[in-house]
C-alpha cells in the first residue's frame, strides 16, 4: 500500500513540476489583446521620472469574483506597479471573458501595459497543492516578465487600507531583501490536522472541479528539515521568490515534492521554505501586513468584515485586510476615508489626472509619472514598518 501511495504521489508531482515550470502566454483566450512584456518599469515617454520600489500583484480569484475582482484591480492600480490576474479554470468562460475584455477596453491600462491575464488557467482546489502550484506559477511569470522589489499574493476577498503612493513611499526605505512572512514553528493544532495527513489534488491532473482526497495511512514528521506554518498571504522579496523558482539548493525541489500531499500547502510553503535555508531565514519579518480577524476556536477561517469592525481596522495600520463581501458598505468607507477614492474611479495618487467636482482620480497625467502624493496613512504604516524592521527584537522573531 505504502508502494502505491508513494507512485501515485511521485505522479502527482510530476505533473505539478509539468503545470508550474511550462511557458505561459499572457494572454487571454480568443482575444487579440497581448500584454506587453518589458524588463524596466513601463515610463510614459513624456517622463524620465521612476518610482522608488515597485510591487508585482498575484490577484486570483474564482467562480462569482469577477465584479470583486474588477473593483479590487481599479482600487489597487498604480503605473508603477504590475499586476497579473488568475481565474480559477472553474469559473465559466464567460466570467474570464469578462475580465479580460474589462482590462483590455480600459484606457490607462492599454497605455501603460502592466496589467495582464493568464490565458492558460489553473483548476484550483480547496486546501489542495493547486493553490501553491498557481501562486509559484504567477511569481514565474513575473520574474520573467517584469523588474520589481516584491511580489505580493491577494485573492477577490481582499482590500487595501493604504493608497498605492501611500505603500510605495512606506516601502521607499526598507531593505529589499525582507520578507513578510508571518511564521511559527508551533504548529499547535495543525499538528493533527496538517503535518501528520497526507492528501490528493486532483487538480493536478483533472478538469474537472472535486474536492481533495484523503489517504488513509498518515506520515510522520519530517526530520530532514522543520515545519514552520503561518499566513498565505506574503510579500516576498524578488531575491527569495527567484530562490523558490529556479533555487541554486535543492531544498526548494525537496519541499515543494514534500507539499504537494499537504493540507493547505500556501499556509506552510514559504514558511518551511524560509526558515530553513541559510540564505534567507534571517530575513524575515514576522508579519503578513493583513488586518483579518478569525473565527475562535480554532482560527481555520477568517470572518468577514462589515462596518463594525471599521475602526479596528483603520487602528491596525495594515496596508491590507480581508475578507470582504461583494460591494459591503464598509469598502465605500474604506474608499471615501482612506483611499480618497470616489465610486469608479482610481485611488487617490500623484500620478493620475484629476478632473470634475470632486477633483477624482480618472486618468493617466504622463507627465506625472514618477509623483507621489502619499497621505498620512503612509507615515503610520512607515513608522509601523520602522519599529517592527529595526527593532532589537526583530531577529529574535525570526524562524524561532
Amino acid at each position: 500500500m505504502a508502494i502505491k501511495v508513494f507512485m501515485f504521489s511521485f505522479m502527482l508531482t510530476s505533473t505539478l513540476f509539468f503545470l508550474l515550470f511550462i511557458p505561459t502566454k499572457l494572454t487571454k483566450p480568443t482575444f487579440t489583446f497581448k500584454p506587453h512584456i518589458n524588463y524596466s518599469n513601463n515610463i510614459p515617454k513624456t517622463s524620465n521620472k521612476t518610482y522608488p520600489v515597485s510591487f508585482a500583484y498575484l490577484i486570483s480569484a474564482s467562480k462569482g469574483d469577477s465584479e470583486k475582482l474588477k473593483r479590487l484591480l481599479r482600487v489597487l492600480y498604480h503605473p508603477g506597479n504590475y499586476y497579473l490576474i488568475h481565474m480559477d479554470y472553474g469559473a465559466p468562460e464567460s466570467e474570464h471573458r469578462e475580465v479580460a475584455e474589462y482590462i483590455e477596453n480600459d484606457h490607462v491600462f492599454g497605455e501603460v501595459r502592466n496589467v495582464w491575464v493568464v490565458g492558460k488557467r489553473n483548476l484550483v482546489s480547496y486546501r489542495g497543492s493547486t493553490m501553491l502550484s498557481t501562486t509559484l506559477h504567477g511569481v514565474a511569470i513575473l520574474l520573467r516578465s517584469c523588474q520589481w522589489d516584491w511580489f505580493i499574493n491577494l485573492s477577490a476577498s481582499d482590500y487595501p487600507l493604504v493608497t498605492q503612493d501611500d505603500l510605495i513611499h512606506a516601502f521607499s526605505k526598507v531593505p529589499r531583501h525582507i520578507n513578510f512572512i508571518q511564521h511559527s514553528s508551533n504548529l499547535g493544532w495543525k499538528l493533527n490536522k496538517r503535518g501528520r495527513p497526507m492528501i490528493i489534488d486532483p487538480g493536478l491532473y483533472s478538469l474537472n472541479k472535486s474536492q481533495i482526497w484523503w489517504v488513509n495511512k498518515q506520515r510522520t514528521l519530517p526530520t530532514a528539515f522543520k515545519l514552520y506554518t503561518g499566513s498565505a498571504w506574503t510579500i516576498l522579496s524578488r531575491s527569495f521568490s527567484e530562490y523558490c523558482i529556479i533555487g541554486w539548493e535543492n531544498l526548494p525541489r525537496i519541499l515543494l515534492l514534500y507539499y504537494t500531499n499537504f493540507v493547505s500547502s500556501p499556509e506552510g510553503y514559504f514558511q518551511t521554505h524560509i526558515c530553513n535555508s541559510k540564505p534567507y531565514k534571517n530575513t524575515t519579518a514576522n508579519n503578513d501586513l493583513h488586518y483579518i480577524t478569525w473565527d475562535n476556536p480554532p482560527k481555520q477561517h477568517p470572518r468577514s468584515l462589515g462596518l463594525k469592525d471599521y475602526r479596528k481596522i483603520v487602528s491596525s495600520n495594515r496596508p491590507f485586510a480581508r475578507k470582504f463581501k461583494k460591494n459591503d458598505l464598509v469598502l465605500d468607507k474604506i474608499d471615501r476615508e482612506l483611499l480618497k477614492r470616489h465610486h469608479g474611479q482610481f485611488s487617490f495618487g500623484g500620478w493620475c489626472s484629476q478632473g470634475g467636482r470632486h477633483k477624482a482620480c480618472s486618468g493617466l497625467k504622463s507627465e506625472n509619472y514618477g509623483v507621489l502624493n502619499p497621505s498620512l496613512a503612509s507615515r503610520r504604516l512607515k513608522t509601523m514598518l520602522t519599529k517592527m524592521i529595526f527593532s532589537k527584537s526583530f531577529h529574535k522573531q525570526q524562524c524561532k
